[in-house]
């Protein structure tokens, strides 16, 4: 699915859809007008990510958007019903965009494998489990994982787990999952870390507020790029706050496709524009009529802007000699 050289930009629909599909639709369209290149969903239903309980430990706390809610409710509010996904994909596929979803059960990757969804992410949640990370493999799709709370033995055990199974394109995202997230605790140094150590493509997953950390983590080597995408920020809902609006999504494509064009490849080859600019820099010139048999002195001789004349390192070598026919003030100097 990813292209050479060119950041794959996903725009995440989660639960920015206010609970109507015609939301849903339109965020679609938008995200195809925004200069994605995909749109991913989340797959699940309340009883399929956690218990209806309301005792302490099914209650969201600890500093967050979603402090007080039961986990069960806050999974309510959020997910996106599966009798939308059909229609989803047809009007990704009718906009000209990749259309996928992150699956949480079992039942969700078999839905999801019936409309031939072409990559599967792995939420950073679900790094440690490895049996429906090992179920998910065995459909033989690129894998896109996330490490938001993963140490390095969750990424080595669930990238085993995955290749185990015969899967080769996988896609390391670095995450950090603070919604919203700090952007100093970004650590982007880890994309390059990722290849090292496990040698897969990188990207990004960012929950940070604003663009930044697209494109610094683009100019570090991120193939993919994820970021939350909401029509409007009126909606609300869960993850709006940290989510981009088509004029933030615009803005954050058109910056990461100007620094990936600002990174080439490694050459000491020179384009034509800087061939061009040659011109500028600096050559010998004739700084003062010259007789023949008049010696080359640093007055009648200098290295002076443009750069038509022959190269400054011959000057020392010059300086002294004597000319062997006229010169005239301004004449690009030439070996006689």
């Amino acid at each position: 699915m990813l292209q050479k050289n060119k950041v794959y930009i996903i725009a995440e629909l989660s639960a920015n859809h206010g609970g109507k599909i015609e939301t849903a639709i339109k965020t679609i369209k938008a995200a195809k007008k925004a200069g994605a290149d995909a749109i991913k969903l989340q797959t699940y239903t309340p009883d399929t990510m956690t218990l209806d309980s309301q005792r302490d430990d099914f209650m969201v706390k600890g500093g967050t958007l979603w402090d007080g809610q039961s986990l069960y409710d806050l999974y309510k509010t959020a997910y996106t019903p599966w009798e939308w996904h059909e229609q989803l994909f047809e009007e990704a596929e009718k906009e000209g965009l990749i259309c996928f979803s992150t699956p949480f059960d079992k039942t969700a990757v078999d839905f999801l494998d019936e409309l031939n969804n072409p990559i599967y992410k792995i939420a950073s949640f679900e790094i440690t489990d490895i049996p429906l990370i090992k179920y998910i493999a065995s459909k033989q799709k690129p894998i896109i994982l996330s490490t938001g709370i993963a140490a390095y033995d969750d990424i080595d055990l669930a990238l085993k787990t995955i290749r185990a199974e015969g899967v080769t394109d996988i896609t390391l995202l670095k995450c950090t999952s603070a919604y919203p997230a700090p952007i100093n605790e970004a650590n982007l140094c880890m994309l390059d870390q990722f290849k090292k150590d496990f040698n897969v493509k990188v990207g990004l997953s960012d929950h940070t507020l604003g663009i930044t950390l697209p494109v610094a983590a683009t100019v570090l080597g991120a193939q993919v790029i994820e970021k939350h995408f909401i029509l409007d920020k009126s909606i609300g809902g869960p993850d709006a706050e940290f989510s981009l609006d088509q004029n933030e999504f615009t803005q954050m494509v058109k910056a990461v496709r100007e620094a990936e064009s600002c990174i080439g490849q490694p050459s000491y080859e020179l384009t034509d524009k800087q061939k061009k600019g040659k011109q500028f820099s600096r050559s010998l010139y004739i700084a003062k009529d010259i007789q023949k048999g008049e010696a080359f002195t640093e007055k009648n001789i200098r290295s002076v802007r443009p750069g038509f004349g022959t190269h400054p390192k011959h000057l020392d070598k010059i300086l002294g000699t004597k000319a062997q026919k006229d010169w005239k003030f301004g004449d690009r100097y030439t070996f006689e």
